[in-house]
């Protein structure tokens, strides 16, 4: 005998919002973080050094030049 299984009935998903006071915190940090990274590839060097030597220019030089920033 052939026996047709009845479709179950599918529950769809309850989607539940995310509220600004949890998201706040992450958005910031990442702000941040950004900005840091943005600084070390974009401006750190030359008279606007904060750490002296070569060492961070050559570990972006690469990465500078791909975004389109000057530095040389």
């Amino acid at each position: 005998m052939a026996q047709t299984a009845a479709p179950a009935a599918v529950a769809s998903p309850t989607i539940t919002p995310i509220s600004l006071k949890a998201i706040a915190p992450w958005a910031v940090f990442f702000g941040i973080l950004m900005l840091v990274l943005l600084y070390f590839v974009g401006a750190e060097q030359g008279a606007t050094a904060v750490i002296s030597g070569e060492g961070v220019h050559e570990w972006v030089h690469d990465g500078r030049h791909l975004l389109g920033f000057p530095c040389h």
